[in-house]
Parts: structure tokens; C-alpha cells; sequence
């Protein structure tokens, strides 16, 4: 099953960003990892900010769907007519890939990481 995982914006700052979002818009943290990410409550959909070391779309907002497997999901969408851009790669907090789709818009592909064994 895919559904929209996030709405992913890129921030040189990632405290900065949280505190615009968190205190000038009202969103809800419900994750950071320091300068490296924040997930804050957007209402249904998390609205994700990535800083410099987790930001995989070069700065370019992207929507990003969550998938069961990456790997299968971006064979499939690279045969119906998507560009990979990078991945599927294991990331600290799941395995990803960038793609863009034919129109050329940008989007991310994310699951859980495997158990390991």
C-alpha cells in the first residue's frame, strides 16, 4: 500500500525552521533528530524538514510516499516512466529513493528500515 507519508521541505537550519513552523504557524513537533531532521503535525500528513545531511531532493520540496518496499515500488515506477535520481539507499531512519516522475516534479519513496537479524 502507498499512501503520503510527508510533504518534505529542505532548511539550511533545521531549529530555525521548527521554531517558524512550531511557533508562527502552530505546527506540532512530533519528531527531531537534532539539525538533521523535524516531522511537526500537519493536520493529517507530516510536514518533514530535512537539514543539510538528510536532504536527498537538493532543496526541492517533494512529497513523499511510503511504500512496503522501495526497491520493488521504484522498479515499477521506473518501468511506467520515472527517472531515478538516487537510491534505493539506506538511510538512519529508513530506506529511500528519489524520482522524478514524466512531467519532470520530484518525489521520495520511503520504508522502514529491515529488522536486522
Amino acid at each position: 500500500m502507498t499512501r503520503i507519508g510527508n510533504v518534505l521541505y529542505g532548511a539550511k537550519d533545521v531549529e530555525e525552521a521548527v521554531r517558524f513552523y512550531r511557533d508562527a504557524l502552530g505546527l506540532a513537533v512530533k519528531f527531531q533528530d537534532g539539525s538533521r531532521f523535524a516531522a511537526l503535525d500537519g493536520g493529517g500528513t507530516t510536514f518533514a524538514i530535512a537539514g543539510p545531511e538528510e536532504d536527498v531532493t537538493g532543496g526541492e520540496p517533494a512529497v513523499s510516499f511510503k511504500v512496503d518496499d522501495v526497491t520493488a515500488m521504484t522498479d515499477k515506477l521506473t518501468t511506467a516512466g520515472a527517472r531515478l535520481v538516487r537510491g534505493p539507499e539506506e538511510g538512519p531512519h529508513e530506506v529511500r529513493a528519489v524520482l522524478r516522475d514524466p512531467a519532470g516534479n520530484q518525489f521520495v519513496l520511503y520504508a522502514a528500515r529491515p529488522d536486522p537479524l
